[in-house]
């Protein structure tokens, strides 16, 4: 691709993003999915997180349909093609064949956070971060969590 946009999306949302990284000077769009918006009930403070994230890139921002606003933003950009990064979330793979259908899709892999066995739990941030907090900082294996705290613990 040589005049590619790029598709920012919620897994990667920060300078390290492979896609800003690749093409540092394309245009970049991300899209509040109203969809994913409503039937996952996302609330003002994950709305608000995610924005306060955006602020730090170069990103256009746009709401609505993903796919519609990707495509209109590659069209309004003449472009050649779309870059983004993978995503783990399934809802992801079925937008990334829409948009593919459309446009040449790159999709680039993200250096992983922190090197953990698979299988990884990813449904809940805490039972993903009590395996990986140990390895990022240096005291322990990912192998063997923690056992969980418990209330009458503390």
């Amino acid at each position: 691709m040589l005049k590619p946009v790029l598709w920012i999306h919620g897994e990667a949302l920060g300078p390290t993003n492979p896609a800003l990284r690749a093409h540092p000077a394309a245009p970049a769009v991300f899209v509040f999915d109203r969809e994913l918006i409503e039937t996952q009930r996302l609330s003002l403070k994950r709305l608000g997180f995610l924005y306060e994230c955006l602020l730090d890139l170069p990103v256009t921002l746009r709401h609505g349909d993903v796919v519609e606003q990707v495509l209109s933003f590659a069209r309004r950009h003449g472009a050649d093609g779309v870059v983004t990064s993978a995503a783990v979330d399934p809802r992801f793979a079925v937008l990334r064949e829409q948009i593919a259908a459309q446009l040449p899709l790159q999709v680039l892999e993200p250096e992983p956070f922190v090197a953990l066995p698979e299988p990884l739990d990813l449904r809940r941030f805490s039972r993903y971060w009590r395996r990986a907090e140990p390895v990022l900082w240096g005291r322990g294996s990912a192998a063997a969590p923690p056992a969980p705290a418990r209330r009458w613990d503390r």
